[in-house]
């Protein structure tokens, strides 16, 4: 009885608010059919766009393309900018985020000339979305910090706030799941005291969703529903199917499936009813993960490839991935290995163009900008605040001055000084405070310089040789001046060269990340064996040269550090033995039980090293390199990432070595309890 109540009511209040909004659409059509101005006539059809969105999608965009028409014709930049955003707002509804940008750019092109720094801060906002939706993460980043810079210039809170909140989108993405907290908490508490409900419905989305892909699934259904709450009081339409996907997500997750399916259809209707085809194609592929773990492989298939087809006229990369990558999933469950191995590799090609090292590169160094500046704005805003506690100090100092030459020998002049002393002793305290935070922070400038300074020179003297040689080689490639004999030689020097380019690009984010205390280490139960054998293969397949490698690690030789970065220090390893190892060589990775540790070694039988050597190859002051047996390159950051990253997974790296000999590198890992 009380469910029928509820919907009841619903019903009512969605017959009435469909009446409203029907009277007001007839109005304004009735209006639009009389004798207007031109300027007018724009704003009227943006607002028939408006009400037509989620009712009649093809009316809604014949108006919206009339209102850029004319507002083209009449070449007012003011209505420009408000077609424009209509238009970008419309594809974006849609899901055709990359018809958007161009709107997007308009919108800005226009509020440049009229110098509107605040719609030029949310024009940024705008583009950088457009290229978050197409997985453009790089672009992304760089515009939602443009748009920050914007709104902290003309001191812009909201906006500050929206860049902070998009700022935290990129990182979740990325991975970086205690950053993007970081950003994302910061927007709700900005919302929450400026009482922005709307804001702190799509930071309790965004927290929720983070949550979810940390696996934290009773944490992210209280945000998620408190997300779900606010958007049902304050009708956020563009939210709540975003909202039901990843609600559908967890009940997949924990095996609910029909809770998974209701909500999968709940954010379908709502996308369909604003005519989002990318909100439908990542239903469809929702939909596709239910039927694919309740064994309906057939209908699982029909609507992955419904959503691949979608993904690829949208341009929609990350949609893509995820389609190809369940496709993939999907074939080896039916037993067809090639066409799983087929759709792994479109997989796997798709993911290494969008997440290639050149996006990494241009991510850290607007990571980088970008917190630079927001020191920047810190330590100015510190600078103002002490202008204006000492002009106050210089006033309390003078109406002291009066109290004193008036009152002197009076009760109150005692008290009166007293008080001032107390409070110019507190004044002086945060003074002092306020100072030693302002050397905390030139110092972190300082560091960050200097990281700047060591990554850039290493780039320009390091960076530049194997990059020049691979264009040379590629230009003799490119005219015709290898012939086919030659060209097996010259095949095996382009995948050394790019082999080293690529290892000289790894260590140089990683050390970057380093030395900025970014890099997170999550320890976990690894096998070591595994991760040798994985190194084994990848480092035989692009070594030049005839050196056997060995793998005596046991199987189950489990430790507990962080995988990413013990992978990295067994490559680096690796590829040293085999960089100071002669062809014919040999290079064994072993292990030995220390009780509570792993003790890995990595022997070879190269050139060795005089002890002079040895007491310098860790020192991160000054990387030692020199040249490997086949003239190969490096910068020295190699070993000393690989001492940082030992260490931060509790154990120790030292190495042993005689010339003519070879040479053997230890190090100690924890070993995993059961």
């Amino acid at each position: 009885m009380k469910k029928t109540f509820w919907i009841a009511l619903f019903l009512f209040s969605q017959v009435t608010l469909h009446a409203q909004a029907q009277h007001d659409l007839d109005s304004l059509q009735k209006a639009l059919k009389s004798d207007l101005p031109d300027s007018s006539r724009v704003r009227l059809l943006i607002r028939l766009a408006a009400l037509n969105q989620y009712s009649d999608y093809t009316s809604s965009a014949r108006y919206t393309d009339e209102a850029v028409k004319l507002a083209e014709k009449l070449d007012d930049p003011s209505l420009k900018v408000l077609a424009y955003q209509n238009k970008a707002f419309m594809l974006t509804s849609s899901g055709d985020h990359s018809a958007a940008i161009r709107f997007d750019n308009l919108s800005l092109e226009n509020d440049i000339l009229l110098k509107d720094s605040a719609k030029i801060s949310r024009d940024y906002n705008n583009i950088g979305n457009d290229y978050y939706e197409l997985g453009e993460y790089d672009d992304s980043f760089y515009y939602f910090t443009q748009s920050h810079r914007v709104a902290v210039a003309v001191r812009d809170t909201f906006r500050m706030l929206v860049a902070y909140h998009n700022v935290g989108r990129v990182f979740k993405e990325l991975g970086q799941y205690e950053r993007a907290l970081d950003h994302l908490n910061l927007a709700k508490r900005m919302s929450e005291k400026h009482k922005d409900e709307e804001g702190i419905a799509y930071a309790y989305d965004e927290i929720g969703d983070v949550q979810l892909r940390k696996n934290e699934y009773d944490s992210a259904l209280l945000s998620l529903k408190k997300s779900l709450e606010i958007i049902h009081k304050l009708k956020v339409n563009q939210l709540e199917p975003k909202v039901h996907s990843k609600l559908a997500t967890i009940y997949l997750r924990r095996g609910d499936f029909a809770s998974a399916k209701a909500h999968y259809d709940s954010a379908y209707a709502l996308h369909a009813r604003a005519n989002d085809r990318f909100g439908m194609a990542e239903v469809e592929l929702g939909r596709g993960l239910v039927y694919t773990k309740e064994g309906d492989f057939a209908q699982a298939l029909t609507k992955i490839e419904n959503s691949l087809t979608v993904a690829k006229q949208l341009n929609a990369r990350v949609l893509e991935i995820k389609c190809f990558n369940q496709l993939s999933i999907l074939w080896e469950m039916k037993g067809d290995f090639k066409k799983s191995l087929e759709y792994y590799k479109q997989f796997k090609q798709l993911e290494d163009t969008l997440f290639s090292q050149e996006m990494q590169g241009k991510l850290l160094r607007d990571q980088l900008r970008f917190e630079t500046e927001s020191r920047d704005s810190q330590i100015a805003a510190l600078s103002r605040q002490q202008a204006d506690q000492k002009d106050e100090l210089k006033k309390q100092e003078f109406v002291r001055n009066i109290l004193v030459v008036v009152m002197a020998l009076s009760v109150i002049l005692l008290v009166t000084v007293y008080r001032s002393g107390r409070r110019r002793r507190q004044i002086n305290m945060l003074l002092l405070q306020h100072q030693e935070e302002m050397e905390t922070r030139s110092e972190e400038l300082e560091r960050l310089n200097q990281v700047k300074d060591k990554f850039f020179s290493i780039i320009s003297h390091d960076l530049r040789s194997p990059i020049n040689a691979l264009s040379g080689l590629l230009d003799l490639l490119d005219k015709g001046a290898v012939t086919e004999a030659e060209l097996p030689s010259h095949v095996r020097e382009l995948k050394v060269r790019f082999n080293h380019t690529r290892t000289l690009l790894n260590n140089l984010l990683d050390w970057t990340l380093l030395q900025m205390d970014k890099l997170n280490v999550q320890a976990a139960k690894i096998d070591i064996g595994n991760i040798v054998e994985e190194n084994i293969q990848l480092l035989a397949a692009v070594n030049g040269k005839d050196i056997q490698l060995v793998n005596e690690v046991p199987k189950n030789t489990i430790g507990f550090a962080d995988s990413n970065t013990i992978n990295l220090v067994i490559r680096n390893l690796i590829t040293n033995a085999l960089k100071f190892t002669n062809d014919g060589g040999t290079v064994a990775i072993r292990s030995q039980d220390k009780g509570t540790q792993w003790m890995m070694s990595v022997t070879d039988n190269g050139v060795g090293m005089p002890p002079d050597i040895i007491k310098i190859l860790f020192d991160k002051t000054a990387p030692y390199t020199t040249r490997g047996t086949a003239n190969e390159k490096g910068t020295g950051l190699g070993l000393i990432l690989c001492k940082e990253f030992v260490e931060k997974n509790g154990g120790k790296i030292w190495v042993e070595s005689e010339e003519g000999k070879g040479s053997t590198f230890y190090f100690t890992l924890p070993k995993a309890t059961t």
